[in-house]
């Protein structure tokens, strides 16, 4: 029998780019490592309030450098296009509903927690949720019962967690290695946690995943 699986949580908000890169390469991963990957919805707008931190649109050099996501998009096989109305999106419709839906998505529905969370990065709610399986019908459910308490409560407390880690912005990967919790931010940090691992680093797209794309 052997070593048990490491646990890695990944705090993810739809609304970061940069999130996706990070969700993408952990799932081609995780049937690879010796890892359980734990997909934790979190409220990107409350970690910048609570760190004090602004998002990279806010600030002109920052923001004129965001463009680099779609380069690492191409590099990592991300299909990611900044969308026409990006500050709209960003600072007038904002992720809470999303993040809510992921909640409850988790909460009743977790084994399609992965393929809505993608779905919602590529399409508009109630289609990422039939395209991943999910029919409109329950989907429409859920949908009504994203400002319901426990939902809210969830989504503050799995916030509330990745804040305690120290984060300051998404994503955030923590690696629970024997005694030691290491927080690890952004997309980019891919080969320093497979280093932590004791695993192999195979490059963004490991033969594995290729053979399912």
């Amino acid at each position: 029998m052997g070593p048990l699986p490491r646990t890695l949580e990944l705090f993810y908000d739809v609304l970061s780019p940069y999130s996706w890169l990070a969700f993408e390469v952990l799932c081609r991963y995780k049937n690879i490592w010796n890892v359980s990957l734990q997909l934790r919805p979190t409220l990107i707008a409350g970690i910048m309030k609570d760190s004090g931190n602004q998002p990279p649109a806010l600030l002109p050099r920052k923001a004129l450098y965001v463009n680099d996501v779609r380069l690492l998009g191409q590099y990592l096989q991300v299909p990611i296009h900044l969308p026409k109305d990006f500050f709209f999106v960003i600072f007038e419709k904002g992720s809470l509903t999303a993040m809510r839906f992921l909640t409850i998505v988790k909460l009743e529905h977790p084994e399609l927690l992965e393929k809505v969370s993608r779905e919602l990065w590529m399409r508009v709610w109630s289609r990422a949720a039939e395209k991943a399986g999910m029919s409109t019908g329950r989907a429409r459910e859920l949908l009504e019962r994203v400002s319901t308490p426990q939902v809210k409560n969830q989504l503050k407390e799995t916030t509330d967690a990745a804040c305690k880690y120290g984060a300051f912005g998404l994503p955030v990967t923590v690696a629970h290695l024997d005694d030691e919790t290491y927080m690890l931010f952004g997309s980019d940090r891919m080969e320093l946690l497979a280093h932590l691992l004791g695993e192999k680093w195979m490059g963004p797209v490991p033969p594995a995943a290729t053979a399912r794309l």
